[in-house]
């Protein structure tokens, strides 16, 4: 994404009027994930100073402070006490999507009582990814058998997964998830709406064209 994110951090790059990450809070907020930690290393002091507490979101924001990235789990595990005890939802910062997150309140029971330690959103494999991640059979997600797509970013998961994980280590998640795999331990879903991997300036574009577009026409149309 560079040179665009050489001086602003990728969540708080503006889409359609707003900041990346702020499409974000907002839909969590709607979905009734109020309180929100967000993982902050590389100019994370932008993001706090822009985000705030989150009340101008409605949400309650805490920030996870890494000297250096800690890649996908490992920062995580470095915001478990910020976390609580019980499961909690993961978005990753530079992912777009439509997807509810209320619908995953229904695998909280599970996650509660140990016989899951994650559930996946899976999406089908965009062309900058064609072969996946993770396979996806009968609602369990495993490295191999069954239809092959890529994770999303947007994960539920038991503080338990990261028990091994000693704070302030790099690690990352998808070698954390092979061992649960291997025990049936991660479900999954198939989302097949909209999902946008921001990872270039291209797709940046693309994301900024299809969410003015409807404010234009309608715009148009006023005139």
């Amino acid at each position: 994404m560079r040179p665009l994110t050489d001086h602003i951090p990728k969540p708080l790059l503006p889409v359609a009027g707003k900041p990346l990450i702020a499409w974000q809070i907002e839909k969590l907020v709607r979905a009734g994930f109020a309180d929100i930690v967000i993982n902050v290393s590389r100019l994370g002091a932008k993001i706090e100073a822009a985000l705030g507490d989150g009340a101008q979101y409605g949400a309650r924001i805490a920030y996870s402070r890494e000297s250096e990235a800690l890649e996908t789990a490992g920062g995580i595990a470095l915001a478990l006490p910020l976390l609580g005890e019980g499961p909690f939802l993961v978005v990753n910062g530079d992912v777009f999507s439509d997807f509810d997150f209320a619908r995953l309140e229904v695998m909280a029971a599970r996650l509660t009582r140990r016989e899951i330690l994650a559930h996946l959103v899976l999406v089908d494999n965009p062309p900058h990814h064609p072969a996946g991640d993770y396979c996806l059979n009968r609602g369990m997600v495993a490295t191999e058998g069954g239809e092959r797509l890529t994770f999303s970013g947007i994960g539920f998961y038991h503080p338990e997964l990261f028990a091994p994980i000693v704070p302030g280590t790099r690690y990352r998640l998808a070698a954390l998830l092979r061992g649960p795999m291997a025990e049936a331990r991660v479900s999954g879903e198939h989302h097949r709406g909209l999902w946008v991997d921001v990872g270039t300036p291209e797709r940046l574009a693309g994301l900024e064209r299809m969410l003015a577009g409807p404010q234009q026409r309608h715009g148009r149309h006023g005139q």
